[in-house]
Formats: structure tokens, sequence, C-alpha cells
């Protein structure tokens, strides 16, 4: 993989269409494929405009330039010279498997393959092809250009080469990469689950309603959104499934299980923003609800849910995910956390996290808050986190 090599991506929807730009705006011909003739054109327009925005603004050369790169199809015939394919389709292993199977009869034998499934199983999509070690996953955070993370993922097949090449492209494309395991979530959407779980538990406990925990954690947490406002704004159709996605994928361990309250939203069709109503209503005049603003209670809910994040991640560094500079770099890069967990482990004390964890699991009695075997050792001090 080089600059030289064209770039196939499967999926004109959002995601899709932003990989295709980044790969073309890196000097790339990039064919974008959709069985969705209307899908396509969709794409082509806003993919238009966007380019024509970002010459206006300034941040682009020239729009035509960039366009012309593009071939739009709607045959998978399409991919015979591409050396490179990125799938971003409905989040359905057999789908995506059927797809796998399909795009490498098509293309030559050295074409790599990856996924851009932000939780299933490398491994099981990489068991679709007859050559497996050329499949790997590439995922990309919503929106694509704007947002730097991508996850390598290499499946249990895959070349061990392809991993620095992969490595080496993303960052020619601007980004930046980092190495996962092939576990569920990877490190985003393993890493970031109590975020969502424990916010909603604390509101289901009537500890402090939604507005009051998404004051705490923007105000007092300092991240970009409260966990009800971006919850809204992935909306409940994605973020739902994948926490559900996460929970089946470990064998249902307690620290992932999916909340009724948000299962009833999706249920509802109330998907967030996207439907004009979640956890909060969007229709127009419509005023959110105002917090209590108590520091007291707002320091108690951030670091019940920040013990909770620092605990993942320290589990996830403990198993071998990921490296410790690449866990937090994950973290700050694609879900842009104010810092990285690891750091803020070793800033707030691990003894306190700890002691914050054991709490909870003394009076709840529940396996979501146990505490990693690594985060006791670095308490203990046999053990360094950073």
């Amino acid at each position: 993989m080089n600059s030289n090599t064209i770039v196939g991506v499967i999926g004109s929807g959002a995601m899709g269409a932003g990989i295709a730009q980044v790969a073309a705006m890196a000097g790339h011909k990039v064919v974008l494929y959709d069985t969705n003739a209307a899908a396509l054109e969709k794409a082509k327009t806003s993919l238009s405009a966007v380019l024509q925005k970002l010459q206006e603004k300034g941040k682009l050369a020239n729009a035509e330039d960039v366009l012309a790169r593009f071939t739009f199809a709607g045959e998978v015939s399409a991919f015979a010279n591409c050396g490179l394919i990125i799938e971003a389709i409905v989040e359905k292993l057999e789908i995506k498997k059927s797809v796998f199977a399909e795009v490498e009869g098509i293309v030559s034998d050295d074409c790599v393959l990856a996924s851009n499934t932000s939780s299933l199983s490398i491994t099981s999509i990489a068991a679709a092809c007859k050559n497996p070690s050329r499949v790997l996953g590439l995922h990309f955070f919503n929106p694509a250009p704007l947002m730097a993370l991508v996850e390598i993922i290499p499946a249990v097949q895959t070349d061990e080469a392809l991993v620095p090449a992969a490595k080496t492209l993303m960052e020619q494309w601007g980004k930046v990469p980092v190495i996962t395991k092939d576990t569920p979530g990877f490190i985003v959407n393993r890493v970031a689950r109590p975020f969502y779980s424990e916010a909603i538990r604390i509101m289901e406990e009537g500890i402090a309603d939604k507005a009051t925990i998404d004051w705490a954690m923007t105000e007092l947490g300092g991240f970009r959104m409260g966990p009800f406002t971006l919850m809204d704004y992935i909306g409940h159709d994605v973020n739902y499934v994948v926490t559900e996605t996460v929970f089946t994928s470990f064998f249902f361990d307690p620290r992932y299980k999916p909340s009724f309250s948000q299962k009833r939203l999706l249920e509802a069709g109330w998907l967030g923003r996207k439907s004009g109503r979640g956890f909060y209503s969007y229709a127009e005049g419509t005023a959110h609800p105002e917090p209590t603003k108590d520091n007291i209670l707002g320091n108690e809910i951030k670091e019940r849910i920040l013990a909770l994040l620092i605990n993942e991640a320290v589990d996830a560094l403990h198993l071998n995910i990921a490296s410790a500079k690449d866990l937090d770099l994950a973290m700050t890069k694609g879900v842009n956390y104010p810092k990285g967990l690891l750091q803020w482990c070793n800033e707030w004390g691990a003894d306190k996290c700890l002691a914050k964890l054991d709490g909870l699991y003394n009076d709840y009695h529940e396996d979501r808050y146990r505490a990693s075997i690594l985060l006791r050792r670095i308490v203990a001090g046999e053990r360094q986190l950073l």
C-alpha cells in the first residue's frame, strides 16, 4: 500500500463517503461503491459540496482535482484494480462476510481487505475469505474527515507485515493510528461503555437527573459532551446496539450490561437528534431541563463514572489489548476525552480510584464494579501504570 494504491470503499453512507474523501484528499484514486444508486448519487453531490467549501475556506487547492479522483460505481467489478478495499456498511456480521467473500473474487491476490466495523470480530470476517491473511480492521471515527483516530485491528489470521504498512498509510493520510487486539469494542467502544451505562444507572436510581449528570461530566469533568447529550448525538440505534454487541461478545460480562431505559428509547424510535427525540426533546422551541448545580453531588457523579472508565482502561492494559500510549491516544483522539484515562489515573491517584470502585462493589455486590487486578497491583506498589 502506497500513495499510488487505488482505494475502494464499500458503502456510500456518511462513514463510507467520509473515508473516501480522506483517501482522495491524500492523493489516491478512489472507487466508491454502493448497490443503492440514489445513495451513491447523494454521496457524489455531498462530496462535491464539501470539497467546494474546503476550497473556499482555503483548505483545499482545487476541489475539482480531488473530485476527479473518484469513480462512483454500482458494480463490484469496479474494484478490479484496487490495492486496498475498506468496507463501511451495516453492522451485521453475515452481511459483511458475504461482501468480503464476493469482493475477494474480484480483486488481485495482493489487494488488502479492511473492515470499518466498530465492534464485530475481524477474525470472523476474515474467515469468510480464501486468503484471510490479507484482512484487517481499519476503524475510523465519525466524521472520518475530522476525527483523527483510526484503530488498526489485526485478525488472528492477518499477515503481520500488514500492520506496520497500514499504520504508515494512515499516518500519510494525516490520521493518528493505534493498534489494538481483535477483542469486542477494540479500544474506544470497550473502554467508553461506562460513560454511558453508569450515567444511565445513576439516573435510573434517582441519584441525579440526566441534565445534572451531563452538567457534572462537562463542567466538573471537562468532557465536551455529557453522556445523555452524547448518546442522543450518536443515536440510540448505534450506541445501544454497540453496547449490546459488546455485552454479548464478552459472554454477558456484567461490566457491559445494557440498560432497559436506552432500549425502550430504541423501541419507541426515539433515536436522539436524528429523530427529534431521545433522552431530550429536540422539537423546535423546546428547552432542555436545567441541572442541579451542586458541586458535592456533581463530583460524586464525576468520580463514580470516572472510576469505571479508568478501570476499563487499566484492565485493557492488563490484558495487553493495546499499549498504554495507544490506550490514552485512542480516548483523546477518538472520543475527545479531556485527557487519557491512564494519565488521569496517575493524576487522581490509583488508590482513590480503587477505593471508589471497592466502595461501590461493597454497596452493590455487582461485578460491574470489580476492580482490575492491575489496579490493585499498582496501588500495592507492585507495578507502575505509565
